[in-house]
C-alpha cells in the first residue's frame, strides 16, 4: 500500500462532531466533545484502569527503599560475669545493603512497569473514546435516517392525494389509492423501527458514560464536513510513534532487561552493618579497671550466594519473558498495519460511495421523482413508477447517511491505533 493517499470527505450534509457546545447542561450534551469529557471522568472501566496506573506508580518509592533496620534485643537469663562486671542485656541495631547497583536496577524495573501501565491506561482511554464516538455516529444517524423516513411519508401522503385527486376525475383506478396506502403502511413500520433502534442505542451510550441505561440524551447536534488529505506512510509513521499499546510493550521490553540486571546481581551477597550495646554492671571487687564499662560491638556480615543453579535459573526466566515481549510486540505491530489497511480500504470505499451518493444518486433520485410526479399527474407515467422513484429515493438517502456513519466510525478506529487526532491538511 505504498504511498496510498485516500480523502476523508464528511459530505457537506450537516453531522454530528465536535464543534464548540452551546449553553447546555453540562451532564446532558448534545455534542462528541460533551460525551468524551463524561466519559473521560466518569466511565468505571476507565478509572479501573487509572487505579492500575497507580498501584504500578506506588511500587517506584519501594523499590528504591531499603529494607527494614533490625533491632535485637537479648536479655541474660543468667548474668555472665566478666573481669569488669556482670553483663545484663544486650540491644542492637543492624542495616542491610544491598550490592552496588541492586536499587537501581530494582526500581528502573518498576518505573518501566509504572510507564507501562500508564501507556496502558491511554490506550483504554482511547478505545473508550472510540466506544464513545462510534455510539454517538450511530445514534447521529438514527435521527438522520428517521428525519428522512418522516419526509419521506409526508411525500407519501402528498402522493396520496394526487391519487385522490385523479381518482375523483377518472384519471385513475383504485388499485393506485391501495398502493400508496400499502406503502404508507410499509414506511410507518420503517419509521417506528428506526425509533425502536434508539432504546438500545442509547442505553449502550449511557453506559458509556456511567449512566442509568435509561437515562434521556438531547438530539445531537450537527456540523458542516471538512475535507481533508493523509497517506498511508503518514499513519504508519504515527502508528509506530504514538500507538500505547506498542509503547507499553516496549516498556515491559525494558522492565524486562532491568529485571534481568537485578537477577545477575543476586550473584553478589547483602552486607548487613550493625552495632550492638551490652550493658554491664559494677564488678563485684573493687579497683577493677574498667568496672562496669559497657561494651559496643561493631557488626558487619555477608549472605553467601550458594545456590548458583537457581540464581541461572531465575536469570534464564525473565530473559524468556523478555524475549517473548519481543515477539508480542513484533505480532502487535503486525496486526495493527494489517488492521489499519482493513481502515483505509473501508474509508476509501466509503469516501468513493459517499461521492457518488451525493453527487448521482440523489439529485438523480430527486429529480425522477419530481418528473414521475409530473408524468403522473398528466397520465404520462403509472401509479407504480411514481412509487419506486419515491421508494429508491429513500433508499439512496438513508444508504448515504449509513455511509457517512461508516467513514466517521472507521476514521474513530483509526485514530485509536495512531495514539489520537490525526493530522489532516485541507484537500
Amino acid at each position: 500500500m505504498k504511498n496510498l493517499v485516500f480523502i476523508i470527505v464528511v459530505m457537506t450534509l450537516s453531522w454530528p462532531a465536535f464543534c464548540q457546545p452551546a449553553a447546555t447542561d453540562p451532564n446532558n450534551p448534545v455534542v462528541l466533545e460533551g460525551y468524551l469529557r463524561i466519559a473521560a471522568t466518569n466511565n468505571a472501566g476507565l478509572k479501573s484502569s487509572f487505579e492500575r496506573w497507580r498501584m504500578a506508580a506506588a511500587a517506584v518509592p519501594q523499590a528504591k527503599a531499603l529494607a527494614d533496620p533490625r533491632f535485637t534485643y537479648g536479655y541474660f537469663i543468667e548474668e555472665v560475669e566478666t573481669r569488669t562486671g556482670p553483663q545484663k542485656q544486650r540491644l542492637g541495631l543492624s542495616q542491610a545493603f544491598p550490592w552496588f547497583g541492586v536499587i537501581e536496577a530494582r526500581s528502573d524495573a518498576a518505573a518501566a512497569a509504572a510507564q507501562a501501565a500508564y501507556k496502558r491506561y491511554e490506550a483504554d482511554k482511547l478505545k473508550l473514546f472510540k466506544q464513545v464516538k462510534n455510539a454517538f455516529y450511530e445514534y447521529g444517524y438514527l435521527y438522520e435516517a428517521t428525519e428522512i423516513a418522516r419526509q419521506n411519508l409526508e411525500l407519501l401522503k402528498h402522493f396520496e392525494q394526487v391519487a385522490q385527486v385523479r381518482y375523483r376525475t377518472a384519471a385513475a383506478s383504485h388499485p393506485d389509492i391501495i398502493r400508496v396506502q400499502i406503502e404508507l403502511a410499509m414506511l410507518e413500520d420503517h419509521l417506528t423501527g428506526l425509533e425502536n433502534m434508539r432504546s438500545p442505542v442509547v442505553s449502550g451510550l449511557n453506559a458509556l458514560l456511567n449512566r442509568s441505561t435509561d437515562a434521556p440524551l438531547g438530539r445531537p447536534q450537527r456540523m458542516d464536513a471538512v475535507m481533508a488529505v493523509m497517506d498511508s506512510a503518514q499513519i504508519a509513521a504515527l502508528i509506530a510513534e504514538r500507538n500505547p499499546e506498542i509503547a507499553a510493550l516496549q516498556q515491559d521490553i525494558q522492565s524486562a532487561r532491568h529485571r534481568v540486571r537485578l537477577a545477575q546481581k543476586r550473584y553478589w551477597p547483602d552486607v548487613t552493618l550493625g552495632v550492638d550495646w551490652i550493658q554491664t554492671d559494677e564488678a563485684r571487687a573493687d579497683g577493677v579497671w574498667g568496672s562496669g564499662r559497657d561494651p559496643v560491638i561493631a557488626m558487619m556480615s555477608f549472605n553467601i550466594p550458594l545456590w548458583g543453579n537457581s540464581y541461572k535459573a531465575g536469570e534464564r526466566q525473565v530473559r524468556a519473558s523478555m524475549r517473548s515481549v519481543r515477539q508480542q510486540k513484533k505480532q502487535m505491530q503486525l496486526d495493527l498495519s494489517a488492521r489499519a489497511a482493513e481502515i483505509f480500504y473501508r474509508i476509501a470505499e466509503t469516501r468513493r460511495k459517499a461521492a457518488l451518493y451525493e453527487n448521482t444518486l440523489i439529485p438523480k433520485g430527486k429529480e425522477m421523482v419530481n418528473v414521475s410526479e409530473s408524468s403522473y399527474r398528466t397520465g404520462g407515467v403509472d401509479f407504480l413508477n411514481l412509487i419506486d422513484a419515491q421508494r429508491k429515493l429513500l433508499t439512496f438517502e438513508v444508504a448515504y447517511q449509513r455511509i457517512l456513519t461508516d467513514h466517521l466510525q472507521a476514521l474513530a478506529e483509526l485514530e485509536t491505533l495512531t495514539g489520537g487526532a490525526i493530522p489532516l491538511k485541507a484537500n
